[in-house]
């Protein structure tokens, strides 16, 4: 949830009205503040719900809702997997205290009150968490519920009065009051309870919390709203995954909830979305509604394997070791010696990505087991770890030194893929024009598979020729099998993304029984260029991803859903046409070479500046930077972008957050034109 910054005349008054009062205690000069809480809770990352992301302040939010989830946690097996907390977000409360300054829960969202939601919650042998926000009100935009500031003792014992296990404490309207006085302050006041609370630190990451608040919370938001998007998710994971220096058992980075279920990804993203979170040791927090989502998130939510590695006792956050291209390598040491791997693609076209037992840490040996843990199979390495990985995929593996490696199958990677432009490029393919794919198959084992057969399968009226073997007799371990295949799109073929699968068929040594294994790519027949000088807002994209919401065409960004941002104005300058995106933001369009320039007027959204507004604006080439903004602020005048773009197949805007987050980042793209021949 956003912060409330307004930056009113007599906020100086009211922080030195607030700390007269007695409401926040300035901390001692002599207060030595220990290493981290010592309670002994959250020595994993929690692992639970919380509503906000399915529902927000909807009426469906309410106790039947809550107990709902309860019972599925049971149901679903969840609870078994490890999931122990149920908790509850914005709007539980009514807009006013009572007479006795206590909160109040909302009367037809919870008739019965929290306690007895809690109790029910308790009585499925789980744990019950609530919200509240460290200022004078919480953060829901319509005006906002009571928050906790200057309440801090009287809302903690009503709290544990209620049984509560866990509190999110938020960060709206905070009235300009020092962060770590506000979140100590509350931290007495749940210790002062006696009842163990789980105490959640969501100050999105403005001030640095990994750096001063172990010995506060067990945990800290590190980064702004996730927002149900590949885009969202991946901006959030590369904010959290360089701090893991920083974690460990009872203080954990919290990148935010989970997304899986919520039905703006893939399965195949959220199977990574997943993975990012567990192999970083975050908290683990379902932000779907389980009573609407597909079957199979339950299979990606209920991974008891990659779970296990999320919950390791050692409570090592993992690390990326190698990040190339979008191509990602992370690393987690787990207790009993073993490593997590998790092999991770951010591009939208596939890439095989490898690693070493020896890149990863392990103690040399003569091979390895590799155990998969979303396909459950475990085969053996003579040291390599590899995948090959559709767009936005992952694979996730336990590797150990292995003594009995002999007992399980080679390890076999299997991929197709068409040459790019450059690293993360869509495979773009022209009607009428042949195109190259090669599959691969490789043996990262100790003993040789047999027979390896590889096929190739493209839509129908395309043509697909073998131009190598497609067949191998013996492939030796530590050994690899390629095949070259000429693919003809025909004249006619219309724009659209279109599979491309590949098969392969192996023998392995210990069984005759013939293995078969699939790869699915795909190919992307562009659209006609733009001819002359054109809106990019009139022309459609190859693709685009958004912070927050879509991509608006000829208006702002209003961050949910389509059409509501309204005009787009920057400085005063008002514009009936461009683009309206919100950091981090990518918008790619096909210029097949033709075109030479792009223009447009830039600045953050005017009804939308804030003192957190902070982006950049770059306009690439294929893989050339054409222009590259500098920072730009909302107090910034509008600046005149002209970027050269000649010859370039492919013309993409990229908007960064500027490196402080992606809070009020509503970024412009006024009378956005390009010049084509």
């Amino acid at each position: 949830m956003h912060v409330d910054q307004r930056r009113s005349k007599w906020r100086t008054a009211l922080i030195a009205t607030v700390l007269g009062a007695g409401l926040i205690t300035a901390p001692q000069a002599t207060a030595q503040p220990t290493a981290q809480i010592d309670d002994g809770l959250a020595l994993t990352p929690p692992m639970g719900f919380n509503n906000w992301n399915s529902t927000h302040c909807r009426a469906d939010f309410n106790e039947a809702m809550v107990k709902g989830i309860a019972d599925i946690f049971v149901d679903k097996g969840l609870k078994d997997a490890g999931y122990q907390y149920v908790n509850i977000d914005d709007c539980w409360a009514l807009p006013e205290r009572a007479a006795d300054g206590n909160l109040v829960p909302h009367p037809v969202r919870f008739p019965n009150g929290i306690k007895a939601v809690a109790d029910y919650v308790h009585g499925k042998g789980l744990k019950f968490g609530i919200y509240t926000s460290a200022g004078t009100k919480t953060c829901n935009k319509d005006g906002g519920f009571p928050g906790g500031l200057g309440h801090e003792e009287q809302d903690a014992k009503l709290f544990a009065s209620w049984g509560i296990d866990y509190l999110k404490y938020d960060n709206c309207n905070n009235q300009g009051v020092d962060a770590k006085m506000r979140y100590t302050k509350m931290r007495d006041a749940l210790k002062a309870t006696g009842r163990p609370i789980v105490f959640s630190l969501c100050e999105w990451g403005q001030n640095k919390p990994w750096e001063w608040a172990k010995d506060v919370g067990h945990l800290w938001r590190t980064t702004g709203d996730i927002g149900d998007n590949w885009n969202s998710m991946v901006s959030i994971a590369k904010r959290n995954m360089v701090l893991a220096e920083y974690a460990g058992p009872g203080h954990w980075n919290d990148p935010d909830m989970l997304e899986v279920g919520n039905g703006g990804m893939t399965d195949v993203e959220y199977k990574s979305h997943f993975g990012l979170w567990a192999i970083m040791a975050a908290p683990l927090l379902i932000g779907a509604d389980l009573r609407k989502v597909k079957p199979e998130m339950f299979e990606i939510l209920g991974n008891k394997d990659v779970i296990a590695v999320d919950q390791d006792k050692l409570g090592v956050q993992g690390k990326a070791i190698r990040t190339e291209g979008g191509m990602y390598v992370f690393v987690k040491p787990l207790t009993n010696g073993d490593k997590a791997v998790l092999l991770f693609n951010e591009n939208d076209s596939g890439a095989q990505i490898s690693t070493t037992a020896e890149e990863i840490g392990l103690p040399k040996s003569f091979a390895y087991t590799v155990r998969d843990l979303w396909a459950k199979t475990t085969t053996h390495s003579a040291g390599s770890i590899s995948a090959a990985l559709p767009p936005h995929g992952s694979a996730m593996f336990r590797v150990s030194a292995s003594n009995d490696w002999y007992s399980y199958p080679p390890a076999v990677t299997a991929g197709a893929d068409a040459a790019v432009l450059y690293p993360g490029a869509m495979p773009l393919v022209t009607p009428g024009k042949p195109v190259t794919y090669t599959t691969t198959v490789s043996n990262t084992g100790r003993l040789p598979i047999f027979h390896t057969q590889a096929k190739l399968t493209v839509p129908d009226g395309w043509t697909v020729t073998p131009k190598s073997s497609p067949t191998k007799l013996i492939l030796s371990g530590e050994k690899q099998f390629q095949t070259t295949w000429e693919v003809l799109v025909p004249a006619t073929a219309k724009p659209g993304r279109f599979p491309v699968g590949a098969t392969f068929t192996y023998t392995s040594p210990s069984s005759t029984t013939p293995v078969s294994t699939s790869y699915q790519t795909e190919a992307v027949v562009p659209g006609a260029a733009p001819v002359g000088v054109k809106f990019l807002s009139d022309h459609s994209w190859l693709r685009a991803s958004n912070g927050h919401g879509p991509v608006e065409i000829d208006t702002t960004n209003g961050e949910a859903g389509a059409r509501d941002g309204g005009t787009i104005s920057i400085r005063g300058q008002k514009f009936t046409k461009g683009l309206g995106t919100h950091a981090p933001a990518h918008i790619e369009y096909y210029a097949g070479g033709d075109c030479t320039q792009v223009t447009a007027t830039i600045g953050i959204q005017d009804n939308k500046v804030n003192p957190l507004s902070l982006v950049t604006y770059e306009v690439w080439g294929d893989n050339k930077k054409a222009y590259d903004s500098g920072p730009v602020t909302g107090q910034d005048a509008a600046k005149q972008l002209t970027a050269d773009v000649t010859g370039a197949t492919v013309v993409r805007l990229i908007i960064t957050d500027g490196g402080n987050g992606k809070s009020y980042d509503h970024a412009n793209w006024g009378d956005l034109k390009i010049t084509c021949k």
